[in-house]
């Protein structure tokens, strides 16, 4: 039986292979209620996480410009933010914490502890409110719920085992009932059941798997091994792998646009996008962000498409730039200026 400390004083008792949820015993500090929602003309906003600077940047898209960067957590990595656009979540990968700040100004609401040796990356805020991290230290990920506390009390964490190495990214079901991780040193794909009703089932895909994203109507998830060089459409349920296809050099990152019809792997060491339709499970072509020349000096990470999949912005943590490019016409419009090592991507608004 292990106990760590989660949140302010919240405690989790782990044991065995069943979610494990927090109690309540300690203090908690309520923090002042956010008013109001996103307003529908809001700018579009780009978040960037700066892992070598452990700063957090605010880019105005309209404008290009650089409207904050404030110092954040060691080694920050993953962003997310949350369905009403007032918050952004960001994965402490040098600690073990997740921090939410305001999206408006950049202040921090709360820190909430996942315990000794987490090493949380991967992040996703649901649609329901609930905030799901993979914890690679701990091989697990968790559930938070009521990240900012209600009615005086705490978040309540689940945790979840993987019981395999380097759980890194995660996705997770429209519904809720399930999510999936890469886990970089196992070289595998993980299936949880969050209800908690079922073991979870991992399967070897490629080497060393690490984007992963599921189709928005959840009938498939896709993976890309960046050892392999590959991109695999696997059955949610069954984990049983159904396409194969070839993409760029080390495919390090997976996206599928919003819309559901095609998908984009991040080829870091050739620079560019593999462009993936999923209906026809075929590749359609190649987008060039920079060149295979140039992307050791780019070092290209992290994608994230546009809210209306008419954009993709491409991390280039070497170079301290975020490449802006228009997916119909695969052509880069701009660079945006970001801090030392920007990696972890969000965005608000249309764009």
């Amino acid at each position: 039986m292990k106990q760590v400390y989660v949140g302010l004083l919240v405690t989790v008792t782990i044991s065995g292979c069943s979610p494990y949820e927090t109690g309540t015993a300690g203090d908690y500090v309520e923090y002042p209620p956010l008013a109001g929602t996103m307003a529908e003309g809001e700018k579009p906003t780009l978040f960037v996480a700066n892992k070598f600077g452990n700063t957090l940047s605010k880019i105005d898209l309209e404008t290009g410009e650089e409207l904050l960067r404030l110092d954040s957590c060691t080694n920050p990595h993953e962003l997310a933010t949350s369905s009403d656009g007032l918050l952004v979540a960001l994965a402490c990968y040098g600690g073990r914490t997740v921090d939410i700040f305001r999206t408006t100004d950049l202040t921090k609401e709360v820190t909430i502890d996942l315990g000794e040796n987490a090493r949380p990356h991967g992040i996703v805020w649901h649609d329901s409110g609930n905030i799901y991290v993979t914890a690679e230290g701990r091989q697990s990920i968790f559930k938070i719920e009521s990240p900012l506390g209600f009615l005086g009390e705490p978040p309540k964490l689940t945790e979840y085992s993987t019981g395999k190495l380097g759980s890194h990214m995660v996705a997770v079901a429209p519904d809720e009932s399930t999510a999936w991780t890469t886990d970089l040193g196992s070289k595998t794909v993980t299936r949880i059941d969050l209800a908690g009703g079922a073991e979870p089932i991992s399967i070897t895909v490629g080497e060393e798997p690490e984007g992963i994203s599921l189709t928005p109507d959840g009938s498939a998830l896709w993976v890309s091994a960046r050892g392999s060089n590959e991109a695999y459409e696997l059955d949610p349920q069954t984990m049983e792998v159904r396409t194969t296809l070839k993409t760029g050099a080390f495919p390090l990152r997976l996206a599928i646009r919003p819309q559901g019809d095609f998908a984009v792997t991040s080829d870091l060491m050739d620079g560019g996008l593999t462009v993936i339709d999923l209906s026809k499970r075929k590749v359609a072509r190649k987008i060039a962000v920079s060149s295979p020349k140039e992307a050791e000096d780019r070092f290209q990470v992290t994608i994230l498409w546009s809210n209306d999949g008419e954009r993709v912005y491409v991390a280039e943590t070497a170079s301290d730039t975020v490449a802006e490019v228009d997916f119909a016409s695969g052509k880069v419009l701009r660079r945006l200026d970001v801090g030392d090592g920007g990696d972890g991507l969000a965005i608000l608004g249309a764009r």
